[in-house]
């Protein structure tokens, strides 16, 4: 199984400088390349603090620059917001300036909040269907001279300009939780990105379970890899597991109110949880937070992955968004690539 990272620039408070927070997430990702991780990953959001990525392309540019070693992956671009040909044109540009290091990731985008501004009306339902549209127009594109007759695209033939460095394009992954998806990504040739959201590792077997499935509904097509994202601590104590469990306990309440998208926002941050709203969330809690994430010393977070490595999964993401300060985002990612990775060597 291999090992990557999966970050953003986080802002939760005016008082956070955002060059300073570019800074330190580039430090982040120059320690994975440096602790010889296989990628690092960063998605697309708009107009949220919480996760500062207008266009992960441009990150991902600036990072091969910076860093030797790994493949340098969007996790993910959101299909809606990208018609055909730009994306096509973008990611291979991407892929020769990152002389061939890219993974593309896509997916149909979360936030009810993106959705009402970047596209008002569309719903989850429509998200999913355009990313079914966009991808094998992707594919298309990259392979040149493909006009395309979609619902939501119409084009005359077009190749993309330019045209990537890596045969047949840089891999494709795609977010995918349920069964059609998963099986919307095995028959298009593509990889898989999962992501369990609050059932632990019961979650984590049956989205495998889901990815197994698919695989088997396509017996001709090549198996393709399946990542598994994760939210992750590496404590260097007991005290300091209950500690990272609190922390993250409180990032996932401010995660669960943007999602729900009721919550007053100004100058971009949420308005702010109370200790006693957190205290009162219906199913996040400290002792959630250690039970379903990867919390925990070396030894325990070893053990955990060791189970997901059984399961199948081909790469393990260090989700390290966590509104932690810099230096316990360092000090866990230091202890990971130190402690846990030389297990799987």
């Amino acid at each position: 199984m291999k090992f990557s990272l999966f970050a953003h620039m986080e802002r939760i408070s005016p008082d956070e400088d955002q060059k300073q927070l570019y800074d330190e997430f580039v430090e982040l990702c120059k320690i994975a390349d440096r602790g010889g991780m296989h990628a690092v990953w960063t998605g697309e959001h708009h107009g949220m603090n919480f996760t500062i990525a207008p266009n992960p392309f441009l990150n991902l540019v600036d990072l091969a620059r910076q860093t030797e070693n790994v493949r340098l992956g969007t996790g993910t671009v959101v299909a809606p917001f990208w018609h055909p040909i730009r994306l096509a044109g973008e990611a291979a540009m991407t892929d020769i300036l990152t002389d061939g290091r890219l993974d593309l990731g896509i997916a149909r985008g979360a936030y009810s909040f993106e959705y009402q501004r970047m596209m008002p009306g569309m719903d989850a339902w429509e998200a999913g269907q355009r990313m079914r549209e966009l991808v094998p127009a992707v594919q298309g594109l990259w392979k040149g001279d493909y006009a395309h007759e979609g619902e939501f695209h119409q084009f005359p033939k077009t190749t993309s300009a330019p045209q990537p460095v890596q045969q047949d394009g840089p891999p494709i992954w795609i977010a995918a939780r349920d069964p059609n998806s998963h099986e919307f990504a095995v028959s298009n040739g593509c990889h898989v990105q999962v992501t369990p959201l609050w059932k632990g590792d019961e979650e984590i077997a049956d989205l495998m379970s889901k990815f197994n499935a698919a695989c088997e509904k396509f017996p001709g097509v090549p198996r393709p890899k399946i990542m598994l994202l994760q939210h992750t601590y590496v404590a260097s104590d007991a005290e300091d597991v209950k500690r990272g469990a609190e922390e993250l306990n409180r990032f996932y309440c401010y995660f669960g109110a943007w999602f729900m998208n009721k919550r007053d926002i100004n100058q971009g941050l949420i308005a702010p949880l109370t200790d006693d709203e957190i205290a009162a969330h219906p199913f996040y809690s400290p002792q959630a937070m250690e039970r379903d994430l990867v919390i925990g010393e070396p030894e325990a977070v070893i053990a955990r992955l060791k189970g997901y490595e059984e399961l199948g999964y081909d790469e393990y993401s260090f989700w390290i968004d966590s509104s932690m300060s810099f230096e316990r985002k360092k000090a866990s990612l230091e202890r990971f690539i130190s402690d846990v990775m030389p297990a799987f060597q």
